[in-house]
This record gives structure tokens, sequence and C-alpha cells, in this order.
């Protein structure tokens, strides 16, 4: 059964793409993520322009956060100021990643530049995600125990000014690297249609001690406003977020999400880092793969603006 995307201008399989969604779900809610870094490939991989897939799954991707940050939200799980402090950098740095995301798709480069930064982004990640789980995995299994970072040590940025103390985390440090962190989530979901999540928690976790307890539920929070905000960013400034394929990915996703968390209970942390390390590289592989071998078809046609 089909269904027509106006603004990919393309027919789509109704199931196939509802089933993306749903899978998509599954993964994140077992990882804990919002998995527009899996969505924006699949997306490009059946045919769905880059620009079209990064701008819509902005859409599913804070479905998917929705449900999650009321969780948390209700479990008094999540450090609001934290939250609120990445925030206001994060919607900077989203409207940055818009604004470049426009100057490249006007030079005709957001295609490449799209496909280079998955490359990047999650071949660095997954090979470093597949070697600690892994290296975890086998501690484990020699019955050693795991190697746990000190509380005391610190960075060289805990020394920065500006320092704040957020209560709920139980962390004293100066907020330009929050302001940071924010920032580099932001643009890079905006860029790259991705909540950032599996990016934003081990930044919390090992650079600002952040409580693992609050951390996910403060991502969450982050991923939402920051994916709202760039869904509507590329709907006023570029009319690229198809709202039919968005629809179709956060039915499956919402479904999906509810299967997944409840399988990921059943799987020990290294494992499922192992897992998600090894889907993250592959991912990145097959994007390096389309990257180098030449189409079928080498030639395609635009419209050219008048000057």
């Amino acid at each position: 059964m089909q269904t027509y995307l106006p603004v990919a201008n393309l027919p789509v399989d109704i199931f196939l793409v509802a089933g993306m969604g749903l899978a998509v779900g599954f993964i994140s809610g077992m990882f804990g993520i919002g998995g527009g870094f899996l969505m924006t490939p699949l997306l490009i991989f059946i045919g769905i322009s880059p620009a079209v897939a990064v701008a819509s799954v902005g859409s599913h991707v804070a479905a998917s956060s929705f449900t999650g940050a009321i969780h948390y939200w209700r479990q008094r799980a999540l450090d609001l100021a934290l939250a609120l402090m990445l925030l206001g950098a994060g919607i900077i740095g989203t409207a940055t990643g818009v604004w470049l995301f426009t100057e490249l798709r006007e030079l005709d480069q957001l295609d490449l530049a799209i496909g280079l930064a998955y490359v990047t982004l999650l071949t660095v990640v997954g090979a470093v995600m597949i070697f600690e789980s892994a290296r975890a995995e086998l501690r484990a299994r020699k019955g050693m125990p795991p190697i746990l970072r000190r509380p005391g040590s610190h960075h060289w940025f805990h020394g920065l000014p500006l320092k704040f103390r957020f209560k709920r985390s139980k962390i004293y440090v100066s907020v330009i690297p929050v302001w940071a962190i924010g920032f580099i989530i932001g643009f890079i979901g905006a860029i790259m249609g991705i909540g950032g999540g599996f990016l934003l928690v081990p930044m919390l976790i090992y650079f600002l001690r952040v409580p693992t307890a609050i951390v996910i539920g403060t991502s969450m929070v982050l991923t939402l406003i920051t994916m709202i905000s760039a869904t509507v960013m590329h709907a006023t400034t570029n009319h690229l977020v198809d709202v039919v394929l968005a629809v179709l990915l956060m039915i499956g996703g919402v479904v999906g999400a509810q299967f997944g968390a409840r399988a990921g209970q059943h799987i020990r942390g290294e494992r499922l880092r192992l897992l998600l390390g090894i889907l993250v590289l592959l991912v990145g592989l097959r994007f390096a793969y389309d990257l180098i071998v030449p189409p079928a078809d080498a030639f395609s046609l635009r419209p050219v603006r008048d000057v």
C-alpha cells in the first residue's frame, strides 16, 4: 500500500515507513536514545533526499522523547536548572545549524556535507563504544571489577570561571562547558537530524560528573525542545518538513519504543553498549560505501535560479 510524500516528491510504501519507525522506536526504547542517527540514514537509503530526511526526522525524535521526558519529570529524575542552561545554548546552536544547513543547500553541497558528517561521527562513536563495551565485557567474564573513575577527578575546564551550583545533580561547575555542550548538541541536531542523546549522555556523565539517574531525563528534555525548534525552523526557513512522512514515523516510533524499553531491561548494560556500538559503526560504514562507490546514474537535473 503506497502513499505519496508531497515534500519528498516520492511514493513510498506505508508499511515500510511505519515499520522503519517501529524498528527505530524499538531500538530507541532499548538503548534510551532518540534514534535520529538511525532513522535519517534509513530514509536516505530508501531514496528520500538528505535534506527532507533531516528536516522531517526531528518530529519523530521529539515525539519519542516526549513520553520519556514526562515520565522522568514525574519521577523528579532530571535537573531542571541544568536542562534550562543547556537549552539556552542549544537553541542558539540549533539556529546556527539551520543557518548553515540553508547555506549548504544554496551551494548545492548539503548532501555531501550530511554524508561526510555521518561517516565521521558514526564511525568514530561506534568504534569507541565497541572498544569500551568489549573491554568491560571481557573484564566481567574474567571476574574483574569494572573500571571506575574517581569521583574527585577533575578536567581542566573545572577551573573555568562563572561557576554555578546545580543542586539536583550535586555538581559545582562553570557554565562555559555547559553552554558549549548545549550548543554542540543543538548544532548537530539541526545539521544531521539527530537528537544527540548518544553524545549528550556520555558528555554529562564523564565530563560534568552528572549522576546517571539524572542524566537521561535531562537529556530527553534537551532533545525534546531542540528537535521541536529544529523542526519549526526547517519548516519555516527551508519548507522541507514532510508532514505525511513525519506522522508515519511517529506512529511506528511510539509503539516500538514501548516494546524496546521492556526488552532492554533484560540485557546487561555492557552488551547493550556493544550492540549499539556495532549498529552505529555499521551505519557509518554504509554511508562511507555510498560516498565511495560511483552511483548508477552519475547525472542529476536540478532547477537553476535566475541570477
